[in-house]
């Protein structure tokens, strides 16, 4: 079945947006499939790791995301975010999930990193 990479774009934002903001298990249940493989070595493989670790996230009152690029090809989509946490700590990421043939996320990998105060150019990480 081919995948419709503009759907897949907007439920990885729409996911990845529900969980941050919140609501971890609102996104597993609309959002991912039968399985949930997890790549970052600080949360454990399976629906409910997800979960948890996103309730504990949702003690930082007030941090922020911005999705600054969504890239979708063949079953997997790129995002690229800013995110800003309490204390003004900001960050970007980069996500990249794999879709199963119903559209749903299977498999998930991350990279984050600060932002420095400083920079040798100046460039953006955006």
């Amino acid at each position: 079945m081919a995948q419709d990479l503009q759907a897949n774009k907007h439920n990885a934002i729409a996911f990845y947006r529900s969980a941050y903001l919140g609501d971890p298990v609102k996104a597993v249940e609309k959002y991912v499939g039968a399985e949930y493989i997890q790549h970052n070595p600080i949360v454990a493989d399976g629906k409910q790791a997800f979960i948890d670790y996103f309730i504990e996230m949702a003690e930082y009152k007030g941090k922020t995301i911005e999705f600054v690029r969504a890239i979708a090809e063949d079953d997997l989509v790129a995002l690229h975010t800013h995110q800003a946490w309490p204390g003004n700590d900001q960050y970007v990421t980069m996500d990249f999930f794999r879709f199963d043939d119903q559209g749903k996320i299977v498999e998930h990998w991350d990279s984050i990193q600060q932002i420095p105060a400083e920079s040798k150019h100046s460039n953006t990480m955006y």
